[in-house]
């Protein structure tokens, strides 16, 4: 006998969009604070670079955001059910850097999106909660 399904709550919901932003301003600002340093910069150097643009700021902010999200997500819903819902930030950043950063969209990305896309939305019909076990 299934379970039946219960509606997710909105403040899984919202947790789960906001993870999905905080992830793709991470991703693109990582993007954007080594972007003028040149390949063969040496570590010191690169350490040095990204320390003294903003954007490595603005990645830690997002992360210590990213942080408290996550828990309160965590604490209304299965890890299992929560997790792959992160994955949609590799569409939003795919889109993003093809955007702004120039980035080529290739076949293989765009059927590797599709197949994320297909396996949010196969786990977006499970239930967002393990039932409790009947005493």
């Amino acid at each position: 006998m299934t379970t039946p399904k219960s509606p997710v709550p909105p403040a899984v919901l919202a947790g789960l969009a906001l993870a999905i932003v905080l992830d793709t301003v991470i991703q693109v600002t990582w993007k954007l604070s080594v972007a003028g340093l040149p390949a063969d910069a040496t570590l010191r150097a690169t350490v040095s670079g990204v320390l003294s643009g903003p954007y490595f700021y603005v990645a830690m902010l997002a992360f210590g955001a990213q942080l408290f999200n996550w828990m309160r997500v965590l604490s209304r819903a299965d890890l299992s059910y929560a997790q792959p819902f992160t994955a949609l930030s590799y569409l939003t950043v795919l889109t993003l850097s093809s955007h702004t950063l120039h980035e080529h969209l290739t076949p293989a990305r765009l059927c590797g999106v599709a197949l994320i896309l297909a396996g949010v939305f196969l786990i977006s019909r499970t239930p967002h909660r393990t039932p409790e076990a009947a005493p």
